[in-house]
């Protein structure tokens, strides 16, 4: 049986633009203030979304903590919170309680996440991180490089998924980089698969290298933001949703 691929829309840089303007703001939505990236999600749900993702970053650069109750109030699909591994994230999802929890790294000069969590090297604080979120009915996925270390790795601390970090893949340009990176995916895949892991991907993914993406096998869900975004300037926030999952129902197991 084939199997959709699913798509989670991020919907971080929707906030990225009413902070722009607004952070000194105490509100975070009504008058003036906007976007509202709440209101973004409900349009992404409403034209296919599979899921939400949304990372509350320690600086709350972008999303705010009024950004993630308010989506877990109204919601219809899945919430799928970015967050790092630390004792004020894991108390605030506790709050929370979304669907899944994506643990990710941090980094302060960074304008978005760029590379994989160190799973391997801080087992001991992933292995309890992933327990305490699991013991709550939460999904955990851990955003790794394409790298077979850290999905033995991953596969150890018994994380519910993976979702393979394809920046270096969404950043090589000649045929011959793209294709060493595409390589790598499909071998971390295989193994995150043969290992009992479910296999995302995330970063970078856009419109057009999507479809090289889509030779990479055993995915189950493509997380995906400031492409949609972008595109959403042009057409809407609807049809841009609709754009991107016309193009991954070419995706077959």
């Amino acid at each position: 049986m084939v199997q959709e691929l699913l798509l989670g829309v991020n919907i971080d840089h929707s906030a990225t633009i009413r902070q722009a303007r607004y952070r000194t703001e105490s509100a975070t939505v009504g008058g003036n203030i906007e976007p509202d990236p709440v209101a973004v999600a409900q349009l992404a749900e409403r034209s296919g979304a599979d899921a939400i993702t949304l990372h509350l970053r320690e600086d709350r650069r972008h999303i705010q903590d009024e950004d993630v109750r308010r989506l877990r109030v109204c919601k219809t699909t899945r919430m799928n919170l970015e967050m790092a591994c630390t004792e004020e994230m894991v108390a605030f999802a506790k709050e929370i309680l979304p669907e899944c929890v994506l643990l990710v790294p941090e980094g302060r000069t960074e304008v978005t996440t760029e590379g994989g969590l160190d799973v391997a090297g801080q087992m001991d604080r992933v292995v309890s991180t992933v327990e305490e979120l699991q013991g709550l009915g939460i999904e955990v996925s851990l955003f790794i490089d394409p790298d077979e270390e850290q999905i033995r790795a991953s596969a150890d601390a018994r994380a519910t998924m993976v979702e393979l970090h394809t920046g270096p893949f969404a950043h090589a340009h000649s045929r011959s980089a793209i294709e060493d990176e595409v390589i790598r995916l499909v071998s971390t895949a295989n193994l995150g698969n043969d290992l009992g892991l479910l296999v995302n991907a995330g970063h970078g993914i856009n419109y057009h290298n999507i479809l090289s993406l889509l030779r990479v096998p055993h995915l189950h869900e493509l997380n995906i933001g400031h492409s949609i975004i972008s595109r959403a300037v042009f057409v809407g926030m609807g049809e841009a949703v609709r754009e991107m999952k016309q193009i991954m129902l070419r995706y077959r197991r």
